[in-house]
């Protein structure tokens, strides 16, 4: 399974990007894809994730209310809409791929990355 992440950039405080997350080679009918983020000198953190097959999704709070995961089996890609972003926002973005449905433990035993993307938010 491979990963490609894209869709980062910089934008101002307040602003939007999409993220996506393309999935590609032996794909199980069941998986599910998590975003993270890592900034400068932290450590790498789970932030939302998507079950593919029922579209179930989960946030954590800092980024609830203001980031939507959608995904389009079709093309195998998972969406983060990235609504009123924050300075504290500026990270280096990743997706992961597990095997499964996510119901707890939800950023877990992910198996497969992508290459990151870069989100810079100026205030």
């Amino acid at each position: 399974v491979q990963l490609q992440a894209s869709g980062g950039g910089l934008v101002q405080s307040g602003g939007s990007l999409r993220l996506s997350c393309s999935v590609s080679g032996l794909i199980p009918d069941d998986y599910s894809i998590g975003w993270f983020r890592q900034a400068p000198g932290k450590e790498r953190k789970g932030i939302s994730c998507i079950t593919m097959t029922d579209g179930r999704t989960y946030y954590e709070d800092p980024v609830k209310g203001r980031f939507t995961m959608t995904r389009d089996n079709a093309k195998n890609t998972v969406y983060l809409e990235m609504n009123g972003l924050k300075p504290e926002d500026t990270a280096t973005y990743y997706c992961g791929f597990r095997s499964g449905s996510v119901y707890f433990w939800f950023f877990e035993g992910y198996e497969h990355w992508g290459q990151g993307t870069q989100v810079t938010v100026s205030s």
